[in-house]
């Protein structure tokens, strides 16, 4: 989840027009258009598989601390405790559970992310491992009960654990058990945003098939491919899932701001602290009536965009959040997708050819098989592996032509090989692990630790 930074100055919102000029702002020019990945993991006991704890000798806390010691991060603390670092435009952050989050500095190509994954892993596994930790690159803490995984000690969580059981059923599961890949891209304006966000909802549920990561979760089959994709249809149905407006022709900004004003506001930030009182509030109440003496900001509104969970989300950037976590040579599969359907316009055009006739209702059903069936699932009869292989297609040809060279003269479709080759063969991680699972290693945790725990 995103850490908010406030500004030096917090702007009055006057009308709702200022909301929609912010999204126009945030427009940039195609020469200026750069790729963001975020990598969660999941820290567990090397030996037991569960839930690293996140205070304590071989806690969250100290992993962070010694990257700092060690590897030049800058830590950032909350109520004396270590919970972020930040280092050259990049930062770590932890989820509600102790997931590790790596937020990449926004790159041209990506070589230049590869690079830093790279880095990254190799910083946190060597830290992990002198502590007894293992780094898993799973969409779901495979072992530990929720009970059992202890809450970061952030404000925010605080907050928003309390609220989530009033919305929903699943929300403590996302909070503390799921981890995910996110690609971050930009737009050119208010048309080329909404085609965006058109196309990044339609095709979230083969999204979810392709990188389908998460079968186990409380020590045993969780009854999904991508239990991290069904615990987010019932999380808080207000803030999360495909949002219906961007399935109408000539959909705005505006339509995206009307339906963030309609959301429950989780809190506001004042002098360093979440401020609880106007929790479960509409902000359009709070922007109307603002709060015993407090007028809704700019700062407010950036911090309630941040908490708004649909599959493809829109600030001074547009976020594809559908994917469950990778082990780090699959990583970069979801940018690459991301970037050769999104970044040439001709591909982008194909891609919408595809979603165009679909519905919301259409797509809302096809995610909540797709989380359980994964490829097999269909669409209007159609395999969703048929409809995997032709969305590969677009964003490989879209690289092709980005013909963006790394040291030895590969393009950037390399980084599409790895789930290229699992759709062809029409099989998910997820049920190459439960094969593993209910076969060889006859539910035991250690050799699945052996097979999913990231190596330096």
């Amino acid at each position: 989840m995103t850490d908010f930074r406030a500004s030096e100055h917090a702007e009055p919102i006057e009308s709702v027009a200022q909301l929609i000029d912010e999204f126009h702002r945030a427009s940039k020019p195609r020469e200026r258009w750069k790729i963001g990945t975020e990598y969660e993991k999941l820290a567990v006991d090397a030996r037991t598989g569960r839930a690293a704890p996140f205070a304590g000798p071989r806690g969250i806390e100290r992993v962070l601390v010694r990257l700092a010691e060690r590897f030049g991060w800058e830590p950032r603390e909350e109520e004396g405790a270590v919970i972020a670092l930040a280092r050259d435009g990049a930062s770590i952050t932890l989820e509600p559970g102790g997931q590790i989050e790596l937020a990449g500095k926004p790159l041209a190509t990506l070589h230049g992310t590869r690079e830093e994954v790279t880095t990254h892993v190799h910083e946190l596994v060597t830290v992990a491992r002198e502590l007894g930790l293992a780094i898993l690159g799973l969409g779901c803490q495979p072992l530990s009960t929720l009970d059992e995984i202890v809450w970061v000690p952030k404000q925010r969580y605080r907050i928003m654990r309390e609220y989530m059981t009033r919305v929903g059923t699943l929300g403590h599961r996302m909070m503390k058990q799921t981890a995910t890949v996110q690609a971050n891209i930009d737009f050119e304006g208010e048309r080329d945003a909404m085609q965006k966000l058109r196309i990044g909802m339609g095709i979230a549920p083969i999204v979810n098939a392709i990188f389908a990561n998460s079968p186990l979760v409380d020590g045993d089959a969780s009854g999904h491919l991508s239990f991290r994709g069904h615990v987010w249809t019932d999380t808080d149905r207000a803030r999360c899932g495909l949002l219906p407006f961007a399935f109408r022709d000539g959909a705005t900004f505006s339509d995206y701001v009307e339906w963030a004003l309609d959301v429950p506001l989780y809190f506001i930030l004042r002098d360093g602290r979440y401020v609880t009182g106007v929790t479960g509030v509409p902000f359009r109440r709070f922007l109307a009536e603002g709060w015993r003496g407090e007028r809704a900001t700019m700062d407010d509104w950036s911090l309630h965009l941040t908490t708004l969970f649909p599959e493809v989300r829109l600030k001074s950037f547009i976020e594809l959040r559908s994917a469950d976590s990778q082990p780090p040579e699959r990583v970069l599969a979801l940018p690459a997708l991301v970037k050769g359907l999104f970044y040439t316009a001709d591909c982008q055009e194909a891609g919408l050819d595809l979603v165009r006739r679909w519905s919301v209702d259409e797509c809302r059903d096809l995610y909540a098989e797709v989380t359980r069936g994964g490829l097999a699932a269909r669409m209007r009869g159609i395999r969703v592996a048929e409809l995997a292989r032709e969305v590969l297609a677009i964003a490989s040809e879209g690289l092709r032509r980005q013909a963006m060279l790394d040291r030895e003269g590969r393009d950037e479709r390399r980084y599409l090989e790895p789930v290229v080759e699992a759709v062809e063969g029409g099989r998910t991680l997820a049920e190459e692990t439960l094969r593993l699972w209910t076969g060889p290693w006859e539910r035991r945790i250690e050799p699945l630790l052996d097979a999913c725990a990231l190596a330096a």
